[in-house]
């Protein structure tokens, strides 16, 4: 099977296939990694940078701030799509690659820690000149004739999300979609995966969907499923994680319509999944069949993912007059993991484990804890700090979400 992916993020798509026994190979791979490019400078970039925050703190009220920030989205954009002019004329695809990579390396002193674990665990399967750190600036045309079978994706789910700002497709991070359908249509896949948050369908009022299923259809081509809600705790993994998918086939395909899967029992509790009762190394996968085998060997998570008194005290604090949460800890399903679960928020959003009764010592899900939560057996490897990688299961994809999607893609043919 020939791969691609964009928002790759640490190969949820490629772990599924991995323990499912397919062979594949990563036509390309794309992912910035969280890296801000900076194509404003001086007090432009400035102004941008504080009026950003305001809006995502939903604290942008002034109609002055409000004209000063689009405005300087309009410059951005503009600055990105000369950029982009640049690139399509450029000779060769190594040649856009570099000037791409010489761009980041310019413009922002971040590390993609995303490409550095995407790379360790399949760097292997694809030519690293062929990992791309910027869907707008990767010219998908060069891939026109790979042949890809799949292409998997998600826009960045903030625009859409009930814990972002909603601003949908008029936020920059919404209009990521459109460099989605671009690379569709440069590439032409048999099959593509979307995966977006569940709030998708529901922003202002439905237009948002409205406006994206027309491209699927009328501008690719492409024969969409109805775009579903799949929940991790119903595949087979013990966590409340509700996604949305959609399917699109090749309208020149000639198969059956897309079914989704049906769930299944759930055999296991998030308590199986830790490192106290399955130690490093006993998380895998059989490898006739890909299904999870949890062995109940005792382990001990590292202690610095213990809490500290202060944080304890301030996770299990139950709210404010006007906010209350759940203190519940050691949940059998565990509640959705976030990108954010580095930052000890209250139990009601996180997942907090027991580690001594009395007196209470708390500690958050370890790392490989939280890999094992999207459904990444033990031989994932971990190649960046434990905060990077907490941060990279929380914007995964579950793997045996896709699984379940995959093998009803198989049926099809």
């Amino acid at each position: 099977m020939k791969l691609a992916t964009v928002f790759s993020g640490i190969g949820a798509i490629e772990q599924a296939l991995h323990r499912m026994g397919i062979n594949y190979e990563i036509v390309f791979a794309c992912d910035n990694g969280d890296v801000e490019l900076n194509l404003l400078e001086g007090q432009e970039l400035e102004d941008y940078t504080i009026l950003k925050k305001l809006r995502s703190k939903k604290q942008l009220k002034n109609q002055e701030d409000i004209d000063r920030l689009e405005e300087l989205g309009k410059k951005e954009n503009q600055i990105a799509e000369d950029i982009r002019s640049k690139i399509q004329i450029m000779p060769s695809k190594i040649d856009k690659k570099r000037y791409v990579d010489d761009l980041y390396k310019k413009r922002s002193r971040q590390t993609n820690f995303v490409k550095t674990a995407y790379l360790a665990n399949y760097g292997h399967l694809l030519n690293h000149d062929d990992f791309h750190l910027d869907i707008r600036f990767l010219d998908a045309t060069d891939y026109a004739d790979a042949g890809i079978d799949l292409l998997v994706g998600g826009s960045p789910c903030q625009a859409f999300s009930a814990v972002g700002a909603q601003y949908g497709l008029s936020d920059t991070r919404g209009t990521l979609f459109y460099e989605f359908a671009r690379i569709i249509k440069e590439t032409q896949p048999r099959v593509f995966i979307y995966e977006n948050v569940r709030g998708l369908t529901t922003h202002d009022n439905g237009h948002t969907w409205e406006v994206m299923k027309s491209v699927f259809k009328d501008d690719l081509n492409y024969r969409i499923s109805e775009p579903q809600i799949l929940n991790a705790s119903d595949y087979g993994i013990p966590q409340s994680r509700r996604r949305i998918f959609v399917i699109g086939i090749r309208e020149d395909i000639e198969c059956g319509d897309f079914v989704y899967p049906k769930p299944v029992p759930l055999k296991y509790t998030m308590q199986d999944f830790l490192e106290d009762n399955c130690a490093f190394g006993h998380f895998n996968y059989n490898p006739t069949d890909g299904e999870l085998i949890v062995e109940k060997v005792p382990g001990k998570p590292d202690k610095k993912f213990t809490l500290t008194p202060a944080v304890q005290k301030y996770v299990l604090a139950g709210g404010t007059s006007n906010y209350k949460t759940s203190t519940e800890t050691d949940l059998p399903i565990a509640r959705t993991l976030m990108k954010m679960m580095t930052q000890h928020h209250r139990a009601g959003v996180d997942n907090y484990v027991t580690v001594k009764k009395n007196p209470l010592v708390l500690r958050q899900l370890s790392d490989r804890e939280a890999l094992r939560l999207m459904g990444f057996p033990d031989d994932f490897k971990i190649a960046v700090s434990s905060m990077q990688t907490l941060r990279q299961a929380g914007n995964s994809i579950v793997v045996d979400v896709l699984m379940a999607i995959i093998k009803n893609v198989i049926l099809l043919k």
